[in-house]
């Protein structure tokens, strides 16, 4: 059975990590370089780095902390924010990113998700989608959550991944930073359309929220958070362990103290 997978996501704004509440009021947290190293030996089975203001600021991603980051972990690294090209895709890349989140860019060109994935491959593009109910309808938002498109959400994700997307992201805006559980209805739907992994997004607050998840939705491949994380009121060992308790398969990395200095993952 395939393990499920725990993703920290790492908002950055002006070089440190931030973290709000429904996309608002963002607060600083850490250093994504200091954070990205910890989170890689402490059971994260991968990163998400975002370059949060870099649509909405109409400027390429930052390149400096990235390749820094990447050369600091050992686990994949997906890393999106004013991603608008085929070029930018690959400069991302080049900086030691494995894999590439395409938003807003996507939005203001369609065509890009499916030359990104001629170019580089299905499993390099990831499409993220920020998701707000309005009037009883998902719709997608961009730059950032900063602006309603007025496209039904399911289907933009069907075209997107129809197109070559190899993986998708779902950011739920309703439940972003609020921690009362994932947004379980919007990712049920988003299950049923698509045959890629899904990675649910927006919501956590404790462990039996990812419990949750996983039991309801099977069909969900990864569970992010931020906050819960970055501030420790969710250990990502412990979260492993409970969800292994419930049977829910889960990549377990021992740290250093638990192994005498040497980390190792089991199977």
């Amino acid at each position: 059975m395939i393990t499920k997978r725990i993703i920290p996501c790492l908002d950055v704004k002006n070089g440190r990590v931030v973290k709000g509440v429904n996309f608002l009021n963002l607060g600083d947290v850490a250093s994504p370089v200091d954070l990205a190293r910890f989170y890689s030996a402490n059971g994260a089975d991968e990163l998400v780095f975002y370059d949060i203001t870099a649509s909405a600021e109409g400027r390429a991603l930052f390149t400096d902390i990235l390749t820094e980051a990447a050369r600091s972990v050992f686990i994949p690294l997906t890393v999106g924010g004013g991603i608008n090209t085929t070029d930018d895709f690959d400069r991302v890349l080049k900086c030691g990113a494995d894999k590439v989140s395409v938003n807003s860019g996507a939005i203001r060109d369609p065509s890009l998700v499916g030359k990104a994935a001629r170019l580089y491959g299905d499993q390099c593009v990831v499409l993220s989608v920020d998701v707000k109910r309005v009037d009883g309808v998902f719709r997608i938002f961009a730059k950032g959550g900063r602006e309603n498109t007025g496209m039904e959400a399911i289907e933009w994700i069907r075209r997107c991944v129809g197109d070559g997307a190899g993986e998708v992201v779902v950011n739920s805006m309703d439940t972003d930073g609020v921690r009362q559980g994932f947004d379980l209805e919007l990712l049920e739907q988003v299950c049923a359309a698509v045959k890629v992994p899904v990675i649910a997004s927006g919501g956590a607050g404790k462990i039996e929220d990812f419990i949750t998840l996983f039991q309801t939705l099977p069909g969900v491949d990864a569970g992010l958070a931020a906050s819960i994380f970055h501030f420790c009121e969710v250990r990502i060992p412990e979260l492993k362990e409970a969800m292994r308790r419930q049977g829910i398969p889960a990549r377990i990395v021992q740290t250093e103290s638990e192994t005498g200095g040497k980390k190792h993952a089991e199977p």
